[in-house]
């Protein structure tokens, strides 16, 4: 949530700081990472009391997995999957964020501070999605968040490069909170898939994710220098489709009857 809602700020300032004051604006923002280094001292004193206490009171069971080769198996096709459902994620959220707001400036004909606002509505609305994904999840399961996070923007990215100013920044909040709403849930569910690999699984969606990111940004401009900005952006609509996949993932109940 913090992080999200923290990408969501850059195109506020962008607009309010970076354009009328230029790169060394941003020197500003030290101050800002000063405070958020001497925060972090204080967190970082507690989490580690956190971790002596639980030491203390003895070790956590962990749960391990059956010795089944056929549950293994599973395993890992389900881990394929989840990897291809973020790459769909990471490569649309990349599309978005980096060249959404020119594809705005020459359609529409805005100024650079102008479309810095389609971007935060995205990357704010997707911040709230963040949020909310995880009672949801608890509410209606993992698999179908997931699900319904890839496939229920799907229609909406599709519209996305055909609609007006006003209609665009609806669709954008609505894809933004839609396609979000998955970011935590899949590392927990990953997490689920191996128990007792908590870190490896964080590492491989989260930071398979921000990787795959950084990676799309690079091929989507190669495209865009191709094929041209709006061919790209209504290429990239097609990605959420893959959410179809979410249905060869086991299912929670499944998950849990692997452990029980």
């Amino acid at each position: 949530m913090g992080g999200n809602t923290g990408q969501a700020l850059a195109p506020v300032i962008t607009a309010l700081i970076l354009v009328p004051l230029g790169q060394f604006g941003a020197i500003w923002f030290v101050l800002i990472a000063g405070l958020a280094v001497f925060l972090l001292s204080f967190i970082a004193k507690w989490y580690a009391d956190r971790i002596k206490m639980l030491k203390a009171n003895g070790p956590v069971e962990m749960l391990h997995k059956k010795n089944n080769p056929s549950v293994t198996k599973a395993i890992k096709w389900a881990l394929v999957v989840l990897v291809f459902l973020v790459f769909a994620r990471s490569w649309y959220m990349s599309a978005i964020s980096n060249f959404y707001a020119f594809f705005v400036i020459d359609n529409f004909g805005l100024s650079i501070a102008q479309a810095q606002l389609y971007i935060f509505t995205f990357l704010f609305m997707g911040a709230a999605g963040t949020f909310f994904g995880g009672p949801l999840a608890d509410r209606f399961g993992k698999r179908n968040v997931i699900l319904t996070s890839l496939l229920g923007p799907a229609p909406l990215a599709l519209l996305l490069p055909y609609v007006g100013q006003a209609a665009s920044i609806i669709l954008l909040a609505l894809i933004g909170f839609m396609l979000m709403s998955s970011f935590s849930v899949t590392v927990v569910y990953a997490q689920e898939l191996v128990p007792g690999k908590i870190g490896t699984m964080s590492g491989l969606i989260v930071g398979l994710g921000f990787g795959m990111g950084a990676v799309g940004s690079v091929a989507l401009g190669s495209f865009i220098d191709l094929f041209g900005l709006t061919e790209t952006m209504i290429g990239i609509s097609l990605l959420p489709l893959l959410g179809f996949l979410t249905y060869l993932l086991p299912t929670d109940q499944k998950i849990t009857e692997w452990y029980s």
